[in-house]
């Protein structure tokens, strides 16, 4: 398996996103933007999720596309993290062990036994740390969210923002870097005055550790 910087988003034919036909007419917008590098990821978690911010996450589930600008993470930073699914008190175990696999990879947990939530692999293969997406501002594809959500919140929470997708653990393990889901540069990071860091949230341990991340502009965090 190639673990080669990844090139722009193509179609099909090998063209970019805005002249791409899709398998069902659709064309993707250029302001999507391109493929983020491996490298992006092996980086410290709490730098992946700031730098995360308004990215687009490109999900192409069933060949029907659907995306939003990335405005929530959490960042969970290795074994010394209380939190992690891998603390070290917990140790390498067959749940998490996707976790440990190399950046730029999905790690995809089941949160409360019926959720399932995105995390991107982060630092280096072998240390187990990672950048879960918390909440999504849409730009493609919203009316589909809708079909696969049934009601009128989105992708304001990590489980919520699976689902639009069509997100599911048979992409565990999935290279974030090619169809049918894919993280893209979009406009660029959120500039520094918009973006906040926080404590993160719904956890017992760990939870004083300012390793949430927000774009204070959008409608669409889950919290603030």
């Amino acid at each position: 398996m190639s673990r080669g910087r990844p090139g722009p988003v193509t179609g099909e034919a090998g063209r970019r996103p805005g002249g791409a036909a899709r398998g069902r007419g659709e064309a993707l917008p250029e302001e999507l933007g391109s493929v983020l590098p491996v490298g992006f990821y092996a980086r410290p978690a709490h730098v992946v999720a700031r730098d995360l911010l308004g990215r687009v996450l490109l999900s192409e589930v069933g060949g029907r596309p659907a995306a939003g600008r990335i405005v929530e993470t959490e960042a969970y930073t290795g074994p010394e993290d209380p939190a992690s699914h891998a603390a070290a008190s917990i140790g390498r175990t067959e749940r998490n062990d996707p976790l440990y696999g190399p950046p730029g990879t999905a790690y995809i947990h089941l949160n409360y036994g019926i959720h399932w939530c995105l995390n991107a692999v982060t630092t280096e293969e072998g240390r187990p740390a990672g950048v879960l997406i918390r909440a999504l501002e849409p730009v493609l594809g919203e009316e589909l969210m809708r079909e696969r959500r049934g009601r009128s919140e989105l992708t304001n929470g990590p489980a919520r923002l699976t689902q639009a997708l069509g997100v599911g653990p048979e992409l565990q393990r999935h290279e974030l870097g090619r169809a049918p889901l894919r993280i893209l540069s979009g406009a660029g990071p959120v500039p520094g005055e918009a973006a906040i860091r926080t404590t993160r949230i719904g956890i017992s341990r760990g939870a004083e550790l300012e390793l949430r991340f927000y774009d204070e502009r959008s409608r669409w965090v889950s919290r603030r």
